[in-house]
């Protein structure tokens, strides 16, 4: 081979090589710009995940809309600003007991299986009336998803435009130990399982104007006006039971009277105070 061919060669293969290295740096080039695209878009798609996470928790959820809607509907039987004031016995009976309650409470549904049945049978018998003011701070706020109070107290809202009957029937259902939840499962925040408890009451069983507002939540904005009263009560807990301003007590002197005993002892002295 001559020098000159050998010559040639080389350079055909230097040229060879150097137009390799400029389609493999075009390449890296390449694929730099498009990682750096996917890096930009995959920033950007996070931050727009927060962003548009951060506005929907703080939007205001349907109960907040309920809180604040301006006309509210409230069940029959119910008189007051809001139809909030809700009474029940007999309109001979000179004295009511405020009684303060919130469905998922899990010391309510203890004193509504002892003591429940007696206090059905005062009103009946023209004792006393009752006044019932409902509570949903069981709940919390809405970081902790809860919904259960407020949605069993518009159920009740519910069983109260049907009769104060079933208003009571239904409460003493859900408070029932066959039906009353733990405190950690927020059953009530479904709507077929207070049906389902309602269906056990008589008034309420297959009542479809029930169930229909129900689901509809046509009481919702009222529980909320209810939940407010209860907050402008200054009441700290539940059960809580007053009469003429004074907070009744069991044998501890602190706490609700969790039992029969006690409940007629501390009502037998309300009465005649």
């Amino acid at each position: 081979m001559s020098k000159r061919n050998s010559q040639a060669n080389k350079s055909a293969a230097r040229e060879r090589l150097r137009e390799e290295r400029e389609r493999q740096a075009k390449k890296d080039r390449a694929r730099r710009q498009l990682l750096v695209g996917v890096s930009v878009v995959a920033a950007i798609a996070v931050v727009g995940g927060i962003a548009y996470g951060v506005k929907k928790l703080n939007e205001p959820d349907h109960w907040d809309q309920a809180k604040d809607a301006k006309n509210v509907t409230a069940p029959k039987n119910t008189s007051g600003t809001n139809g909030t004031t809700v009474v029940f016995g007999k309109s001979t009976a000179k004295k009511t007991l405020e009684l303060y309650e919130d469905s998922r409470c899990p010391i309510c549904a203890s004193f509504e299986q002892t003591v429940g049945e007696t206090v059905h049978k005062d009103i009946d018998a023209g004792k006393y009336k009752v006044k019932y003011i409902g509570a949903t701070f069981i709940d919390g706020d809405k970081s902790s998803n809860g919904e259960g109070s407020k949605n069993a107290l518009s159920a009740l809202g519910a069983a109260l435009d049907v009769s104060p009957e079933a208003f009571l029937d239904y409460k003493y259902a859900l408070y029932s130990a066959k039906y009353h939840p733990q405190e950690t499962e927020d059953k009530f925040k479904d709507d077929s399982y207070l049906i389902k408890v309602a269906d056990t009451v008589d008034a309420l069983k297959g009542n479809a104007a029930f169930q229909k507002n129900v689901k509809d939540g046509k009481f919702d904005a009222w529980a909320m006006k209810m939940s407010a009263a209860f907050s402008d009560s200054g009441v700290e807990g539940t059960p809580t039971l007053k009469m003429d301003g004074k907070t009744l007590t069991g044998s501890d002197n602190k706490n609700a009277p969790m039992t029969v005993a006690d409940f007629n002892t501390a009502i037998t002295a309300a009465l005649k105070g």
